[in-house]
């Protein structure tokens, strides 16, 4: 039997009628909310990292293989698609997948509204591409890669709200091109989505890859690039990597002014800024434990100076200092699992109310997402109360050292 659990469990009960101590029941609630507090500040960095990379791995993939002329440019030089060019791509440590697509910038022009876009010709809506039809608010995706070409498009919510334009709705697009007058062609609004990252969805308009071919006077083989998965985000850069280095030593010339730019590259002033929430969550999480430590030691303080003649008995007993620290220590620990407990249910239940309900929001023009999301994951959740746990309990062992200084030929008198 563990004598110092035994104890700390014994004496930790209640007698009848009465009711915890003032300080124990403030520890009990600072400790609840610190946990509670770090829970939601986790749930919430966790949920931006995950919600945003997640969508704009489905703008962009992981990594994109260009023409170097043509990085960050709509009107891009054509990469001509080859089975050299593919299987080196496939042969690349840590390829998963690859599609292929073009881009052209164009002006969608209604009765009501002119607005600038970034037409985007895909081959399907598979790999990342697959997100779309969860984004799908309404109508369906185009129809791309039949027999016959169609002239579908999938609009933005927000762009389909400016230019007034509905399902079923036909839209005029003009294309500047190298000649004197701009190419002109109408398209039918197969679709509305919308991802809640509002920049991306202001410009981007999805249709079939063989639109945007013609219309920028490409053969079948001519794209813009590939957008390829790899593995995970985290492998990304050291992908794109990989594959540069196989590009510049490609002999054969399929690979020619080609370079692949990681999405963490691509929007390095977005990950930047997810990379500053770790800061500021590091900052909450140590003034949280600062306030629940103070607290606790308090408690700690007042439980020694309640029992301060059961330590001078006990010490009269032959009981040694480390084995009275232990029991003051457990004490401390059923304390702080209580404030856990409390701060566990107070944290999850405003963390799941969001995640069903979304009814905190967000500006999304300078947070990406329009509502405040949330991400609950064992992995941490678990981890983060370990943690809070053994530093409450081991910066507890400084004051826990008061029970040395009491002596019990003195305390024993005491009444």
């Amino acid at each position: 039997m563990n004598l110092a659990f035994f104890i700390a469990r014994r004496t930790a009960r209640p007698l009848p009628g009465e009711r915890p101590g003032v300080m124990e029941r403030i520890a009990v609630i600072s400790v609840a909310l610190s946990v509670g507090v770090m829970i939601l500040s986790l749930a919430v960095m966790m949920g931006f990292k995950c919600e945003v990379t997640r969508k704009i791995t489905g703008f962009a993939a992981h990594v994109s293989l260009t023409d170097i002329r043509s990085i960050d440019a709509l009107d891009s030089h054509p990469v001509r698609r080859s089975g050299q060019l593919e299987n080196l791509i496939r042969s690349t440590e840590g390829f998963v997948s690859m599609a292929p697509y073009a881009l052209r910038g164009g002006i969608v022009r209604t009765d009501e509204a002119v607005e600038g876009v970034v037409l985007k010709g895909v081959d399907g809506f598979g790999g990342a591409r697959r997100i779309f039809g969860e984004w799908l608010q309404e109508g369906a995706l185009p129809r791309i890669g039949d027999s016959v070409r169609t002239k579908d498009i999938l609009l933005s919510r927000n762009l389909a709200r400016r230019l007034e334009l509905g399902v079923g709705d036909r839209v005029e697009m003009f294309f500047v091109g190298h000649g004197d007058l701009p190419r002109r062609d109408r398209f039918k609004v197969s679709g509305i989505y919308s991802s809640g990252m509002d920049e991306m969805d202001d410009a981007l308009v999805l249709t079939d890859m063989r639109n945007v071919q013609r219309l920028s006077d490409r053969t079948a083989d001519e794209i813009s690039g590939y957008e390829i998965l790899t593995r995970d985000l985290a492998s990304a850069d050291d992908f794109a990597r990989r594959l540069d280095r196989a590009l510049l030593h490609d002999e054969s010339g399929a690979a020619d002014n080609l370079t692949a730019t990681s999405v963490g590259t691509r929007y390095a002033n977005i990950f930047d800024w997810l990379n500053a929430h770790d800061v500021n969550t590091a900052v909450i999480i140590g003034i949280m434990l600062a306030v629940a430590f103070f607290n606790m030691t308090s408690a700690l303080l007042i439980l020694v100076m309640e029992r301060i003649r059961m330590i001078g008995l006990l010490k009269s007993f032959g009981m040694r200092n480390g084995t009275l620290r232990s029991i003051f220590l457990y004490r401390a620990a059923f304390v702080a699992m209580r404030g856990m407990l409390w701060g566990n249910g107070i944290g999850l239940t405003l963390c799941l109310l969001q995640q069903w309900t979304g009814f905190v929001k967000l500006d999304a023009e300078g947070y990406l997402l329009s509502e405040v999301p949330i991400s609950l994951d064992w992995e941490w959740l678990l981890p983060l109360n370990g943690g809070v746990l053994a530093a409450i309990v081991l910066l507890l062992l400084i004051p826990a050292g008061i029970v040395s200084t009491v002596k019990p030929n003195e305390v024993i008198r005491y009444e």
